[in-house]
């Protein structure tokens, strides 16, 4: 059976089959700098481009399609004591209104926590999402406690090692808009402000395979 999850901002971004995609951060200096997703074969799903640390200090980060459409803008609210972001369907203008807005519910450091999603479309559907980011451990459930994404660390097919936090996957359940899933990856990136390195030392960085 479908779910009735929202449609943002596509339904060919609405994927009939768990699909797992690969998400590759592209640098390792500044948070939010870019982001590559691929699907299982390979083909590029999703991209996030930015240049250094100015288009952060904006507070927005643009999720494009392949062609460089933006699919969606994710931009955080100020002032906002719970670090609220707000999403909104393709690139933002001057008095659109949000679709969804993103909330942190526990600000005790950077472990567990507990982030609150609320659409805005009639339906008043909210989302949990559960773990730890920075580890690239974190499950996003519907109001039912039904998983409908998750995200975790990468292991390389062919060795067995587990890859850098800088590459991780994405699964997303069928019925479960995947372009709205990446725009929740993308402000968890923001909220979390993880620099990438453990201990000062780079992890193994490769680029994604075909395979999950």
């Amino acid at each position: 059976m479908k779910l009735k999850e929202p449609s943002l901002p596509q339904d060919c971004y609405v994927f009939k089959q768990e699909t797992h995609l690969t998400v590759l951060k592209t640098s390792l200096f500044f948070v939010g700098d870019g982001f590559t997703v691929y699907n299982s074969h390979g083909q590029l799903v999703f991209r996030v481009d930015s240049y250094g640390p100015q288009p952060r200090l904006q507070d927005q980060v643009v999720l494009m399609d392949p062609r460089g459409g933006c699919l969606l803008t994710v931009r955080r609210k100020r002032p906002s004591l719970h670090q609220r972001w707000e999403g909104f369907r393709g690139e933002r203008m001057d008095g659109d209104k949000p679709i969804f807005s993103v909330k942190r519910s526990s600000m005790i450091g950077r472990s567990k926590t507990t982030v609150t999603v609320e659409v805005y479309d009639g339906s008043g559907e909210e989302y949990q999402i559960e773990g730890c980011f920075s580890q690239r451990s974190c499950k996003i459930y519907n109001a039912k406690r039904k998983l409908v994404a998750e995200i975790r660390r990468k292991v390389d097919p062919t060795t067995r090692v587990m890859l850098g936090k800088e590459v991780f996957s994405l699964c997303v359940k069928p019925g479960f808009d995947g372009a709205f899933a990446m725009g929740l990856v993308l402000v968890l990136d923001q909220m979390n402000g993880d620099s990438y390195i453990d201990n000062g030392a780079p992890e193994r960085v490769v680029h994604p395979s075909a395979e999950d």
